[in-house]
């Protein structure tokens, strides 16, 4: 990982800060550097796996880590990202199947999980990888003797997205990519007075990942939890008096349900989103929830890393609920049509980045579908348009476009309209096959909203005539996926086998 040398810092200057806090349990950093130089020791003195195909110059050990939100995360993840070695993160949440296939085209020297006879040890068994279990010390803590070695170059991280497809592809990162993107972020999000930070997300996903090594970078306290539980989440907000929250949106709004005929939570300074669109209910809802904090979101993805950052509330300027920003600092934003060439201003299409943030490629999984680097630059398939200013609006995916009546509809501009209705919480839009429009527009939404008239005239105030949904359903609770977003495989699946999960709402 590209911060040993800070992490060093900390320890020597602040020991028994505490680093990492998790239902309670707590890592100083003192504590967290010793360690992490112990099972680094440990790593180093495993055997190497003789049959590893993939080509990762330049990488020692492999270590694959399938530990979920676990107090022992952020040592092992030290220790496995210490030059040489690299870290594959693996959610121990997906299904078994996705796993063993992950760990079969991986290979790792060794693999850290938090159940010797969950179903990932078992898979690791069964292909003959070593398996360690987090918790009891395999390691010798005395035998630590030398720092972790600082060093910017190489692979030091495969993650794992799903793009366009459900079969997961494999991305990997540079210490380089992280370091300038650590740098600038310090800066951006003013984080030089190492605030408390909480992220509920699961850390085998980029944006909980992320904010534990910039929390542990600058040396503040990151506070997680082992399973998403919305009202814990608040009384951590609450009884450690944290300054920065980071989370999905539907995180935020679980938390404010939750927290609902309570005090507003006044120490939060700042609370930063990510994954998906913020709407107006969302950002009055944290309005009243965090009524000091600053309300920010960044749009970004796995292999690109950060493209826009916006201030939505307590900035010098507060952007419009309808953009995701700005480029980052040292980010190139363009819109391009089919052939490639800019469309200029406010036109739609292919959103593309030129940024020494990019990753390196994939490992597996590439099919010039999702993520690609071309002479334009590097885009992951949304689409979006820019305006006179600068600020950028995402549409949506290319592959989630529906076509009905012959018109071309992104569920994103659909979905943004319904969350604009008062009583809607959250809303999903998608298409089905309808023998006479091709695709008929589907929504489902959460809320009071249940009444499809009334949503349908909402939609006709801000939308045109053949972007309407044609029906709509009701959910009262949303199927989620581990890093907290809504699974919208499932919602659509609901949908149309009704299997009770979703409510056909009359007008």
């Amino acid at each position: 990982m590209p911060i040993h040398a800070q992490l060093l810092r900390h320890a020597a200057e602040r020991p028994d800060k505490p680093a990492v806090v998790i239902d309670g349990r707590s890592l100083s950093y003192g504590e967290l550097y010793v360690r992490a130089k112990a099972i680094c020791r440990f790593i180093q003195e495993l055997p190497r796996l003789s049959r590893r195909t993939l080509d990762l110059p330049g990488v020692g050990k492999l270590v694959a880590l399938s530990l979920g939100n676990h107090i022992g995360f952020a040592e092992y993840f030290i220790a496995a990202t210490a030059l040489p070695n690299a870290c594959a993160v693996i959610d121990p949440m997906m299904p078994p199947e996705r796993i063993e296939r992950i760990i079969e085209r991986l290979a790792p020297d060794v693999i850290i999980v938090d159940d010797d006879a969950g179903p990932t040890a078992e898979i690791a068994r069964r292909l003959g990888i070593s398996i360690v279990t987090a918790g009891p010390e395999p390691f010798d803590l005395a035998a630590a003797e030398n720092d972790l070695p600082d060093d910017a170059e190489g692979i030091f991280l495969i993650g794992f997205t799903s793009g366009t497809t459900a079969e997961p592809k494999a991305y990997f990162r540079s210490r380089e990519q992280w370091r300038r993107s650590l740098d600038r972020g310090r800066t951006v999000f003013e984080l030089e007075d190492a605030p408390s930070t909480l992220c509920p997300g699961a850390l085998a996903h980029g944006l909980a990942l992320y904010a534990l090594v910039e929390a542990l970078d600058a040396g503040g306290t990151f506070h997680s939890v082992r399973k998403w539980d919305p009202a814990a989440v608040a009384r951590i907000l609450a009884s450690e008096e944290i300054e920065r929250l980071v989370a999905v949106p539907t995180h935020i709004a679980g938390i404010a349900r939750a927290w609902a005929d309570k005090p507003a939570l006044t120490s939060l300074r700042d609370v930063l989103t990510a994954g998906a669109k913020l709407d107006l209910n969302g950002v009055e809802a944290m309005r009243r929830l965090f009524p000091r904090a600053r309300i920010r979101e960044y749009y970004g993805a796995s292999e690109i890393g950060f493209m826009t950052v916006s201030t939505l509330v307590g900035g010098a300027v507060d952007f419009p609920i309808d953009r995701v920003g700005q480029a980052y600092p040292g980010v190139e934003i363009s819109v391009r049509g089919p052939d490639e060439n800019d469309v200029g201003t406010d036109a739609p299409g292919t959103i593309f980045v030129r940024s020494d943030l990019i990753a390196d490629g994939y490992l597996w999984g590439d099919d010039g579908q999702a993520f690609r680097v071309t002479e334009a630059g590097a885009t992951v398939g949304d689409l979006g348009e820019l305006d006179e200013n600068g600020m950028l609006r995402v549409i949506g995916r290319a592959g989630g476009m529906m076509i009905s009546g012959g018109n071309n509809v992104y569920p994103a501009e659909v979905e943004s309209a319904l969350k604009a209705c008062p009583g809607v919480e959250e809303a999903v839009v998608f298409g089905l096959p309808d023998a006479y429009y091709g695709q008929r527009i589907v929504a489902v939404v959460s809320g009071e909203a249940k009444d499809a008239k009334m949503l349908a005239d909402h939609c006709a105030r801000q939308l045109a005539r053949f972007k309407i949904p044609r029906q709509f359903h009701h959910i009262a609770s949303w199927p989620m996926t581990s890093s907290g977003k809504i699974s919208r495989g499932q919602v659509e699946a609901a949908v149309i086998s009704g299997d009770g999960l979703v409510l056909r709402l009359s007008a």
